[in-house]
């Protein structure tokens, strides 16, 4: 009697290799469309913004002390005054700062948060592409809002 083997199907191997193809597809495809779409990228660099300025009013009430974030309009970059690390943005990027107080100097504004809770207050515009993002930062409460445009 011969043992005949009628089973057919993919083996382990093989799946292993279809499902690797595909994760490497999906990365790929993902990657291009985040990178490549001026959306994307003004609304994650509002994000990472309104990020830093809610982290700043966090420490203020935490350290009472005073808290700023300095916004350098010449290299598209932003700083927290208790951090080294300068926050850059990518070039495309077009900022516009409006701020409550005379903190504008040398292409470079400030928003201070006040261990109270309050801040300087002011607008940030962000632009790239005919895409616009907008952050309000409250003065009465130092609220930091991120609006679509």
């Amino acid at each position: 009697m011969k043992a005949a083997r009628s089973i057919k199907g993919f083996t382990l191997l093989e799946l292993m290799i279809v499902l690797f193809i595909v994760v490497l597809a999906v990365g790929a495809i993902s990657i291009n469309i985040a990178n490549g779409n001026p959306a994307s990228q003004i609304k994650a660099a509002a994000r990472d913004m309104a990020s830093a300025l809610r982290y700043a009013r966090g420490q203020a009430l935490i350290s009472r002390k005073r808290v700023w974030v300095s916004i350098n309009l010449i290299d598209n970059s932003y700083r927290i005054s208790d951090r080294e690390k300068k926050f850059i943005l990518p070039e495309s990027i077009r900022l516009t700062l409006t701020l409550a107080e005379n903190t504008v100097k040398n292409e470079e504004g400030r928003v201070v948060f006040y261990p109270d809770s309050s801040s300087s207050g002011g607008r940030i515009e962000l632009e790239q592409g005919g895409f616009y993002q907008r952050i309000d930062i409250n003065w009465i409460n130092g609220n930091v809002t991120v609006v679509d445009e």
